[in-house]
């Protein structure tokens, strides 16, 4: 997927992935979420086994904040791994409490899910599950090869339990409402000392030495972003034909 996206620069590709992934994620949710409310009649057990299937990613999640903040020496209370409906009606599907602490601190506890995350699903998606192949193929247009390692993924060892993983970890690797209160200040700041690097006429110097590390790491952000929305996007239209086959059974009907 990396080589895929050489071609581009990395903000471009974080762009234009970062939006279909937030709407194709939002309706995997939703169709699952229907689903298992069509097979239980039960809205707090189909809460439950929603919450249940994203388990690893949740852990992962929590614990990442919990290790940021204590490797930043930022105090920290409860953690949990139950779900919780909120008032705002919105899921929680865990939580950890952390000190308030300086913006800068805040901000990397916020973005430890996405770190983690980030290096879990690279590893899963271009070593376990082989999709470093499939992107070179795609990325060469050969569509022949492309098509025959896409056929022949669900034959490597174990495909469905790292796929399971990918997707737990992808769909919950996001940071919240919550995680993000401390990025505008950050990034009003790192602005702020971007504007006074360029006036003391330092851009040269950033442009040739800081903006190459700079895109490489969004290019593998995106990346990250695009085997995330690969496995969300195969996984949605199965579930939302499997909803609609309910709904013709059952007589009911669910619309988002």
């Amino acid at each position: 997927m990396t080589e895929f996206l050489t071609r581009g620069d990395g903000l471009i590709w974080l762009i234009v992935l970062i939006g279909p992934l937030l709407l194709v994620q939002r309706r995997l949710h939703f169709e699952l979420q229907a689903v298992f409310l069509l097979i239980t009649r039960r809205p707090g057990l189909a809460l439950g086994l929603f919450s249940l299937l994203f388990l690893p990613g949740v852990l992962i999640h929590e614990t990442s904040h919990y290790l940021m903040a204590r490797l930043l020496g930022v105090s920290t209370g409860r953690f949990s791994l139950l779900p919780q409906l909120l008032p705002n009606g919105k899921l929680q599907l865990g939580f950890v409490e952390t000190a308030q602490s300086d913006f800068l601190r805040d901000a990397l506890i916020g973005l430890a899910p996405l770190i983690t995350g980030g290096v879990a699903i690279a590893f899963l998606g271009l070593d376990r599950l082989g999709l470093a192949p499939l992107a070179a193929a795609f990325s060469a247009a050969d569509w022949p090869l492309f098509w025959d390692l896409l056929g022949g993924l669900p034959a490597q060892p174990d495909f469905w339990m790292w796929f399971y993983l990918a997707f737990a970890i992808s769909t919950t690797m996001l940071p919240s409402e919550s995680d993000r209160r401390a990025w505008l200040p950050l990034g009003l700041t790192l602005l702020g000392l971007l504007g006074l690097s360029l006036v003391a006429g330092a851009g040269p110097w950033m442009l040739e030495n800081m903006a190459p590390w700079l895109n490489r790491g969004l290019r593998g952000l995106s990346a990250v972003f695009g085997i995330s929305l690969g496995i969300h996007a195969v996984l949605w239209l199965p579930f939302r034909l499997l909803r609609e086959l309910i709904c013709r059974a059952t007589g009911y009907r669910l619309s988002a």
